[in-house]
Formats: C-alpha cells, sequence, structure tokens
C-alpha cells in the first residue's frame, strides 16, 4: 500500500485544498448517480456536473502543489492524503441519499458557489482570478440546474414536496460552515467569505419561496471539515476512491 503523504500547510495551502476538496468529493458524490438516476438525461447532465467540479478540483490542486513547493501532484493530493488532511466541507460528503437530497444541496452549495467564485475572480494572484472566472461560469450553469429541480420537486407532488422538505432539513445544519473566514493574511488572495452570507440568503430565500419550501432553525450547526474533522462517510468514500492507487502504487494505464 502507498504511504501517506505530509503536507506542509501554509494558508495558502490549505485554502487551496480545501475548496478543491469541496470539489473532488461533491463530484465523486455525483457520480455515485451513474446508473441509477431516475431518467437517462438527468443522468448524463449529473456525470457532466460531476465532471465540471472535478476538473476544477485538479485545477486547485495544481495550485496547491505549485504554493506548497513538495513536488507533489494532484493525484497524491486526491489519493495519498487520509481523512484527516481533508478540507472539504462537511456538505460536500454528506451521502447521496435520494434525488431530492442531491439536487436540494447541489442548488445551495452551487449557489454559494457562483457568489465565491465571482468574488474570486478580483484575486490579486492572477492565475486564481483566471481560475475563478472560468469556475463561476460554471457554477452558474449549476445553479439553474439544480434550482430547476428544487422547484420542480417542492412545488410538485405531495410525496416531492414532503422529500425536498426532508432534504432540506437534513443538510441545514452544513450550511453555516461554507461561510467561515478564511485565514487573514489571505486578505486580496480569497474573498471575504462572511461578507457572500447576505446575498446567498437573499438568493436561497428566494428560491425556496418559489419551491414553497421553509428553511428550519439549527440551534446547533455542524463545523469542523476545513480542520480535518470528518464524519465515517467521508472515511468510508475514501477507502473506496483511493483504494486502487494505494494497492498499485505507480500503476499507469
Amino acid at each position: 500500500m502507498s504511504a501517506t503523504i505530509p503536507v506542509a500547510e501554509t494558508p495558502l495551502v490549505r485554502f487551496l485544498l480545501g475548496r478543491a476538496d469541496d470539489a473532488l468529493i461533491l463530484g465523486h458524490r455525483l457520480s455515485e448517480w451513474t446508473g441509477h438516476a431516475p431518467i437517462l438525461e438527468e443522468e448524463l447532465a449529473l456525470a457532466n456536473i460531476g465532471l465540471d467540479l472535478i476538473g476544477q478540483a485538479r485545477a486547485l490542486y495544481a495550485f496547491a502543489a505549485e504554493a506548497e513547493g513538495a513536488g507533489h501532484d494532484e493525484d497524491d493530493y486526491a489519493y495519498l492524503r487520509d481523512e484527516g488532511q481533508f478540507r472539504n466541507l462537511l456538505i460536500a460528503e454528506r451521502p447521496r441519499g435520494d434525488f431530492a437530497d442531491t439536487m436540494v444541496r447541489q442548488a445551495l452549495y452551487a449557489i454559494y458557489a457562483e457568489m465565491f467564485w465571482q468574488a474570486a475572480s478580483q484575486s490579486t494572484q492572477r492565475e486564481l482570478a483566471g481560475f475563478a472566472a472560468k469556475a463561476a461560469k460554471e457554477m452558474a450553469y449549476h445553479v439553474r440546474h439544480a434550482g430547476t429541480w428544487v422547484v420542480r420537486l417542492g412545488d410538485g407532488t405531495a410525496e416531492s414536496h414532503a422529500r425536498a422538505q426532508a432534504a432540506l432539513d437534513r443538510i441545514a445544519p452544513y450550511l453555516d460552515e461554507m461561510f467561515d473566514a478564511e485565514d487573514p493574511s489571505l486578505a486580496g488572495i480569497v474573498p471575504d467569505v462572511p461578507a457572500l452570507r447576505p446575498g446567498w440568503d437573499g438568493a436561497v430565500r428566494a428560491l425556496l419561496e418559489e419551491a414553497k419550501l421553509s428553511l428550519p432553525d439549527v440551534p446547533f450547526p455542524q463545523r469542523g471539515g476545513r480542520a480535518g474533522r470528518h464524519g465515517e462517510t467521508l472515511g468510508h468514500l475514501l477507502a473506496t476512491f483511493q483504494h486502487l492507487h494505494r494497492s498499485h502504487p505507480g500503476a499507469t494505464w
């Protein structure tokens, strides 16, 4: 089995890994719908959205490798870090659930990610700014796609409404973590994340009103993903995701 790599996490490397991990883990969750989506068109759409996210992860891992300067590459970061080294938001690693779970999560995360990358397109780091402008355009499509489904489910039949509301109730405890501030030393390089919250609140409120859904009160928001504190679901995901690479180090197609 391949050994776990050590990572020298400066604030910038930690930030880049966190955003890459968000995209990689959520992209993997979307890939789990291959062969299981309710209609063929949606199976193709989810696969393509997942590929968008994995493409974002690859680019961000490349930025992290350059910033760290330790000779690592995107495969090292994806396959040779243990669970506690992953910096993804907890919302990304939640189990696939049913179709409503996927669409509600995807819509709420994509609204946030589009706003984040739009703001990051003004970064003082030129390469990051260029990447962010492209990522924001991809996320705008994700918002439209998932948002349409949230409205369709929430304002549909009694069963689809109940499933969508239940999905929203399940994901609500993991939303606040998205708006935790980044390291102050990264000011100018990364956006002021808490400042994005009012815009996100307004966009989500409008979507949920159209879908006839209600965001529940959450007395105890869940956090810890950025610090490497994850639920058991991430460990299960990584055991499958990393198995081939770790079992056959250096293997190529």
